[in-house]
């Protein structure tokens, strides 16, 4: 997926200036799709330049101009031909699982640390992720069509989330082992 079709996903019923943008990616997208504000920023340029959005200057009360995009209806017809083209699996690129690759008496205590460290990362996130869940996904039965998408997507984050804990209180209580059999 290109950033291009996150954006236009993101615009789909609301037309935000691109701060706005990058807030509500950061809480929605985000959580699947990173993207830095400078990326969104560039890329929202290129969108329009394409005649995918439309950009537009809107005055302000005491703050200078902010400028709104919408998705025309040329960037509908390219996200619904994204939409029905072939999806891509993106292949993790994960430095911890090379250096686990490379585990050894000597960095067994640094790698537990940061599968620790992982670990408690991804409790965050899932809190966040039930959190949004709770607040607006709790019937998801009764969700319009494309709300009960995004429930989907955020029900595959949390399932994901799973059963990265179950990894990590796996290999923590192997290395555990490891690291008591090498102590000094």
């Amino acid at each position: 997926m290109a950033l291009s079709h996150a954006i236009m996903t993101a615009l789909i019923e609301d037309e935000m200036s691109g701060y706005e943008l990058a807030k509500a990616f950061d809480v929605s997208l985000g959580l699947f799709w990173h993207a830095s504000h400078q990326q969104i920023y560039q890329e929202l340029r290129k969108l329009v330049a394409r005649g995918w959005l439309e950009k537009e200057a809107v005055a302000q009360q005491g703050k200078p101009d902010k400028s709104v995009h919408r998705l025309t209806g040329a960037g509908r017809e390219a996200l619904a031909e994204w939409v029905w083209g072939e999806s891509k699996v993106q292949e993790a690129k994960d430095d911890l699982w090379v250096k686990l690759y490379n585990l050894s008496a000597d960095n067994v205590s640094r790698l537990s640390a940061e599968i620790a460290m992982r670990r408690k990362e991804m409790m965050g996130r899932l809190y966040l992720y039930e959190k949004i869940r709770r607040r607006h996904y709790d019937k998801p039965e009764a969700l319009p069509l494309r709300r009960k998408g995004v429930y989907l997507a955020l029900i595959a984050g949390i399932r994901q989330g799973e059963q990265f804990l179950a990894w990590c209180d796996e290999a923590l209580e192997l290395l555990a082992g490891v690291e008591s059999s090498v102590a000094p």
